[in-house]
């Protein structure tokens, strides 16, 4: 329950900043949970890179949240 509240914040509190994408949905309820913040931390103790920022991208480009579905030759 108290995740679910988190996450209803971040989203109300995040609202001027409207996803574009599945990408920006995700890393708001990947921040909103400390997901984000653990990924981050053991990326900086492997001295590697997360891949957050290249996987939003991904998810953004595939699935928009700006732009209609078309099914068919519409």
């Amino acid at each position: 329950m108290l995740i679910l509240v988190q996450i209803n914040y971040v989203l109300v509190k995040n609202k001027s900043m409207k996803s574009k994408g599945l990408g920006d949905t995700v890393e708001k309820i990947t921040t909103a949970t400390g997901i984000k913040q653990i990924v981050e931390a053991g990326a900086k103790v492997l001295k590697r890179d997360c891949g957050c920022g290249k996987r939003k991208k991904n998810f953004k480009r595939k699935i928009s949240l700006q732009k209609p579905i078309r099914y068919g030759n519409k």
